[in-house]
């Protein structure tokens, strides 16, 4: 039985309103005023009939003309048409096509002073690289438009063509023990003899300076090179080269990320070394602080032994630690909250020296320079010293140098306001009378309290201390950049005292301890590392 339902009189007159909206918001019905549009596609023109208010997209539907997602239409689609107008559709297809392309070799000039002005050699041939590249293709009525690349991948790395030019110096040769390796202009040199024979040891030109080192056999050189991959994924690799054998090849450690340290037992062919982790945020790694071992062989490497396990770091951690060896292989770390010897059976950290770390407000931390006496007694560190005031103290401007004696813990300042990047530095054991004695050379700031920034001239003493001496360079001269001062393995002959090593204004020079007899070896002006055994 149906049932009338009435519809309340109040709300009528809304359901009546309704009722002719959703009228005229119908689609247009046969019957209804026609108007005649023009429809213009796949080269042909139609003359069509739609129902008034009709859009072009359905001018086009009634034409026939089935249109795809990249086909352009003039007007757009959405568009409501009057009468007389045209539709003009172009058609769109896209492609995708690859094709190899050659990446052409940058050439390099390497100034090389054991060749006459103006003779060339070349050391390296240049190799085109390949790389393959995606493009898509944009067509309008067949008619190409557009050509974009869209992926591009490098098949063959180009390596650049590597040219020695002849700059040899006037400068007068020395007679030098032992081996010195230089580092310039990423590539790595040899001086053994005498300062006018030198030799290229590696010309890759990638060499980043961050490890470079001579086993203090004089047998190798280990040092560090820029990874090819992006320095998030990796940062460098290390390698050594034999310093015995004549054009020896380079042979790769299978150790990569080593930012801070790797450096030589004294008494075997172990390397030790501290790992970090890339990241894409400044600085651009991670430290782990640990400390491996390694074995250097004739061309290979054995398996890396952990001795200290990957930590926190303490304060700033994450910039990592520094290692170094005592003459007799006792093991010291350096971070920037403390200074301390490895236990190398147990695998622990031992604190022997709080410091004070600097609060550098940046993407980086300070870590103390530290050196081993020649007795292997002593420790020369550069300690963040008390500011005057009420200043935080982290943010001192001050630095000291002080001697930690590791056999009675006796902690004493030797120098003041050194700056903090002062990098003592102690020479080889030498018989005084009765007496084993030995220098120790550092960094004076020129501005103590901008030493961040500040140039800086190197002062000698005594191991106590005493007899403190600016040798180089001159007042008059500018100052030079922080660097480890890099003492000769042996004296030299005809000379008052030790030699030392330094790279000034970018060339090598030869300082004598005694008198500050300076004397320049070199004048390309792109040394950047040294190393003398």
């Amino acid at each position: 039985m149906l049932q009338r339902f009435k519809l309340p009189s109040g709300l009528f007159p809304v359901f009546l309103t309704a009722a002719f909206l959703l009228a005229g918001c119908r689609s247009p019905q046969l019957g209804e005023e026609s108007i005649g549009v023009q429809v213009i596609a796949d080269g042909t023109t139609q003359q069509v009939e739609v129902q008034a208010g009709s859009t072009a997209g359905q001018a086009l539907e009634a034409a026939g003309v089935v249109v795809s997602n990249l086909d352009k239409s003039d007007p757009p689609v959405y568009t409501v048409l009057g009468v007389g107008d045209k539709i003009r559709l172009t058609r769109v297809r896209e492609e995708f096509a690859t094709e190899e392309v050659t990446i052409p070799f940058e050439q390099q000039f390497a100034r090389n002073e054991s060749l006459p002005v103006g003779e060339t050699r070349l050391v390296q041939p240049g190799v085109s690289g390949v790389q393959e590249l995606t493009y898509r293709i944009l067509y309008e009525d067949e008619q190409e438009v557009n050509r974009a690349v869209v992926k591009s991948v490098t098949l063959q790395t180009a390596l650049p063509e590597i040219v020695m030019v002849g700059a040899q110096s006037a400068y007068a040769p020395l007679v030098i023990p032992g081996k010195l390796a230089y580092l310039a202009g990423g590539n790595a040199w040899l001086m053994e003899g005498t300062t006018a024979n030198r030799h290229p040891l590696v010309t890759t030109g990638d060499l980043d300076g961050r490890i470079f080192s001579i086993s203090p056999d004089g047998k190798w050189l280990l040092f560090s090179r820029k990874s090819d991959k992006s320095p998030d994924v990796e940062i460098n690799s290390l390698w050594a080269v034999s310093l015995s054998r004549e054009n020896a090849s380079p042979f790769n450690l299978g150790i990569k990320n080593v930012v801070h340290s790797a450096i030589w037992t004294p008494s075997s062919a172990n390397v030790a070394y501290t790992t970090v982790e890339p990241r894409s945020t400044a600085p651009g790694w991670q430290a782990n602080n640990d400390v491996y071992k390694v074995v250097i062989g004739d061309g290979w490497a054995g398996t890396p032994q952990r001795i200290v396990e990957a930590n926190s770091g303490g304060v700033y951690g994450w910039w990592g630690l520094e290692l170094h060896y005592s003459p007799e292989g006792i093991l010291s770390y350096a971070r920037a909250d403390e200074v301390g010897l490895v236990d190398q059976q147990n695998g622990e950290l031992k604190p022997l020296l709080e410091i004070t770390p600097l609060q550098t407000r940046s993407d980086w931390a300070w870590v103390p320079g530290l050196a081993w006496g020649a007795d292997s007694q002593t420790l020369y560190v550069v300690t963040h010293a008390p500011p005057p005031n009420l200043v935080n103290a982290e943010e001192s401007p001050f630095f000291d140098l002080t001697a930690a004696s590791t056999a009675n813990k006796a902690v004493v300042h030797i120098a003041r306001q050194t700056g903090m990047f002062a990098y003592p530095s102690a020479s080889m054991l030498r018989l005084s009378g009765e007496e084993r004695a030995y220098q120790v050379a550092y960094l004076q700031a020129i501005f103590p309290e901008q030493s961040e920034t500040s140039r800086y001239r190197v002062i000698v003493m005594d191991r106590d201390g005493s007899n403190q001496r600016i040798i180089f360079p001159p007042s008059d001269a500018p100052g030079l950049e922080p660097q480890v001062p890099v003492w000769a393995p042996q004296p030299l002959e005809g000379q008052v005292r030790d030699f030392l090593a330094l790279a000034y204004q970018g060339n090598l020079w030869l300082v004598d301890s005694g008198n500050g007899s300076a004397f320049q070896v070199t004048g390309d002006g792109l040394i950047t590392r040294i190393d003398w055994k």
